[in-house]
């Protein structure tokens, strides 16, 4: 039987500056960004190939890359027998090149010669800031039946999102036969695709690139012998392989799968997380996610109403109710506090536990008797007593020393300390 692990090289981009989801990406790179109260989500692009069967991955990394980088080494390791990795590569200079990642397909080009170092014969490219379940191993194999040289993974998307994806068109074989990155709105009419009817229904009728990416080896190393001065795979890559009639095809992903790529997309995407039945399953046995395990006590609730409630470990709350909030590891609420729509990410680290009742600091946490509503709040916030935090559609932007107000959306930022009685928001 073919173990096609041995063929298959994962290469997961982490490298961009994420700068639409800042303040969160101030000190660390997206895919470092914590999710669901317990994971990163870098997280999720490596769960999905472990549970493909694909178990030799490299990460590209570039900028604001410690805690990506610490966090990859304490969390993937594998047995001796498996001969799997998660390597990290991080933007280097050398003799025949000075300069950082210029783009998707520059930093892949920058890293081939360490890629080279291994035996392969594909290269299966993803994002490393996307939240979805795929089963790798089925796009392989579409690839290989079709004896593609490049298969894109699709997605149906609607108007207003198609602007900002890479659009094609494709034939009743799945092959692409054109191709556009970020078209204007008033072109769009030129690119629908006829999509199952649950998707029609829904008004997503462009075919959009996920950004995951299956070449031939020989294929790669070909388009960028023929564009070495094309530094993007949407942008120059992909158009020029389609123009020039490689064998491309799209394949056809149906499952949930969303671009946390802004505030309002990552505030949505982990409040979800929180509900009965929400679209991305983090309790699937089959395909588990993966993290560091930090073997923290069991989280305690002491009189507390929940309400849509997803609770990470380590955690002690005292809260009066928290409704429909994502909570991190070690998080602490004080009483009498109120939690909606939060996306708390957590701390670092317990305090003295003599610290904290000598009350010379504001610990790390929730005070007592605080709001807090509509927001997020980074790594180990201090909020003292009696601090209202309330976000609101009413709010302009702002940025400040410590604070930033998205789209609505408040985003307490790292290790800030929110003095009591404070008011911050629609007040």
């Amino acid at each position: 039987m073919r173990n096609l692990n041995r063929e298959v090289l994962c290469v997961i981009l982490g490298g961009g500056a994420g700068s639409r989801l800042y303040p969160l990406t101030a000190r660390r790179s997206k895919p470092a960004v914590p999710l669901a109260g317990k994971y990163r989500l870098i997280d999720i692009p490596i769960s999905n190939c472990l549970n493909s069967g694909y178990n030799r991955i490299f990460v590209l990394t570039q900028f604001n890359s410690a805690s990506l980088n610490r966090h990859i080494k304490n969390c993937y390791h594998f047995d001796a027998f498996g001969q799997g990795f998660v390597d990290i590569l991080a933007a280097e200079q050398t003799p025949t090149n000075k300069d950082w990642f210029q783009g998707t397909a520059d930093a892949v080009r920058q890293v081939m010669t360490r890629l080279d170092e291994y035996d392969y014969n594909y290269v299966l490219i993803l994002s490393g800031d996307q939240l979805y379940q795929m089963d790798l191993a089925a796009f392989m194999q579409q690839h290989l039946e079709k004896e593609s040289e490049l298969t894109i993974a699709t997605i149906p998307v609607v108007a207003e999102d198609a602007t900002g994806f890479g659009i094609m068109k494709v034939n009743q074989e799945n092959e692409i036969e054109k191709f556009t990155e970020k078209p204007s709105a008033d072109v769009l009419s030129d690119w629908t695709s006829d999509v199952p009817e649950r998707y029609a229904a829904e008004k997503k009728h462009f075919l959009a690139s996920m950004g995951i990416y299956l070449f031939k080896k020989e294929t790669l190393k070909q388009l960028f012998a023929l564009n070495p001065s094309e530094v993007d795979f949407g942008k120059g890559i992909i158009p020029f392989a389609i123009n020039k009639f490689y064998k491309v095809h799209s394949y056809a992903y149906e499952g949930y799968w969303e671009d946390i790529g802004t505030i309002r997309s990552f505030f949505e995407a982990n409040l979800e997380l929180a509900m009965p039945l929400p679209r991305f399953n983090l309790y699937d046995a089959h395909n588990p996610v993966f993290t560091r395990s930090r073997m923290l006590s069991p989280s305690k609730l002491l009189g507390t109403s929940c309400t849509h409630v997803l609770i990470g470990d380590g955690c002690i709350i005292n809260a009066q109710e928290i409704t429909q909030s994502v909570i991190g590891i070690r998080s602490r609420i004080g009483k009498g506090s109120v939690v909606r729509r939060v996306v708390m990410m957590g701390m670092d680290m317990y305090e003295n536990y003599d610290d904290v009742l000598s009350q010379k600091i504001i610990p790390m946490g929730i005070g007592e008797n605080c709001h807090i509503e509509n927001a997020i709040l980074d790594i180990n916030c201090r909020i003292g007593n009696n601090v209202v935090v309330r976000g609101g559609t009413n709010l302009e932007d702002i940025e400040t020393e410590t604070y930033s107000v998205v789209d609505g959306i408040i985003v307490l930022k790292k290790s800030v300390v929110i003095p009591a009685g404070s008011r911050i928001g629609d007040v």
